[in-house]
């Protein structure tokens, strides 16, 4: 099965770098890694192209006008890009464990999604980590804020992993899933601009169009470098969408991937 590495990012390179080693770490590398970047500057695309000289993978950069907080069609942008029929997404400030992909390989399953957690670094461990550009971490590490989080276990992931349908915790920077589900529902919706509820509401018309939540715990695991919180400005006008595809029980959005197919 093919996989392509879809990478938000914006106006962050040092961060963008440690996720970049981290992906060329991997056990199972991803076939594609695309960044979609939501109209960072020049620093970003000159990381981008530097890292191509360093390493085997085959990056690609998506990029889009900075027109304010896009994610929505930045990620479509970007899959739209994909040539691999599975999808993993995370964002650009987000270090994986060596077998992060290999993990969302192993438990790939017509029908589901996935849905991952993630360890969050604390403001000074970020800065440490960033100064010597870390990307190995454990359970052990100082400046882990959800130790648990970071522990790596089979046994305990047949034990707490679950397959049921709920939205809470949902996050695209840990999630994969069939590209052609994706394009079934219209991917995205583009009409979520600002932070917020723009992965919901997609999970909500994967819901409603049959494809289930599969939630890993102790196996898909990431560390996420701190950062302030995003501007929560829009979010009234965002948590309407959402309303508005749990209410009516929409399976498709008119504003989506199909802009870019």
């Amino acid at each position: 099965m093919r996989i392509s590495l879809i990478v938000a990012t914006y106006n962050r390179p040092d961060a963008l770098l440690l996720v970049l080693k981290s992906i060329h770490c991997q056990s199972l590398q991803p076939n594609e890694v695309i960044i979609a970047d939501d109209g960072s500057d020049e620093k970003t695309k000159n990381l981008i192209s530097d890292y191509r000289t360093q390493t085997n993978l085959e990056i690609i950069h998506s990029f889009q006008e900075d027109l304010g907080f896009r994610a929505a069609e930045s990620r479509n942008r970007a899959i739209s890009m994909a040539s691999s029929d599975y999808i993993v997404l995370i964002d650009g400030d987000m270090i994986l464990h060596p077998e992060f992909i290999m993990n969302h390989s192993k438990n790939a399953q017509p029908g589901y999604f996935i849905q991952g957690s993630r360890v969050l670094l604390s403001k000074k461990k970020t800065r440490e980590v960033i100064k010597e550009k870390q990307i190995i971490f454990n359970f052990f590490s100082s400046g882990l804020n959800n130790r648990l989080n970071s522990l790596y276990s089979n046994f305990l992931a047949k034990l707490f992993s679950i397959n049921k349908n709920y939205l809470e915790g949902i996050k695209t920077c840990n999630m994969s899933f069939f590209r052609k589900d994706c394009i079934s529902v219209n991917g995205f919706n583009n009409e979520f601009e600002g932070w917020g509820r723009e992965d919901s509401e997609f999970i909500v018309r994967l819901f409603n169009k049959g494809i289930n939540r599969k939630t890993l715990k102790f196996l898909v695991i990431q560390y996420h470098l701190w950062h302030d919180e995003s501007d929560r400005g829009s979010l009234l006008k965002n948590d309407q969408l959402l309303k508005k595809a749990v209410d009516e029980s929409l399976d498709w959005c008119s504003f989506g991937i199909n802009k870019f197919l």
